[in-house]
């Protein structure tokens, strides 16, 4: 699910700690091995057993969250500033916030 690389991302934001970014390097690889099919990425229906296949479908969540909550944890020059400039919406897409 998104929910965990975002917790990451907000996490290493506000603490700077890089432990986080090691958290979200580990599931970008694990997606990668377990997660790949042909033409995109599948979800597994129990991550305890890595010998399944993963579903022959992608939820537009993956894309839209979990890929661009990753790509944000490992980019040191983005423009985004959660902590001044700018918010989340529920599928991660950035607005800037706007002040009188």
């Amino acid at each position: 699910r998104p929910e965990v690389v975002e917790a990451f991302y907000y996490l290493s934001v506000l603490t700077g700690d890089p432990i986080y970014r090691e958290w979200g390097w580990e599931v970008f690889q694990s997606i990668e091995k377990y997660c790949k099919t042909k033409y995109g990425y599948g979800s597994l229906h129990d991550v305890n057993e890595p010998s399944m296949k993963p579903e022959d479908r992608m939820e537009s969540f993956f894309l839209a969250e979990t890929l661009k909550y990753l790509y944000l944890l490992f980019d040191p020059d983005s423009e985004i500033d959660i902590l001044n400039k700018h918010v989340f919406n529920t599928e991660a897409h950035p607005f800037k916030i706007f002040n009188n």
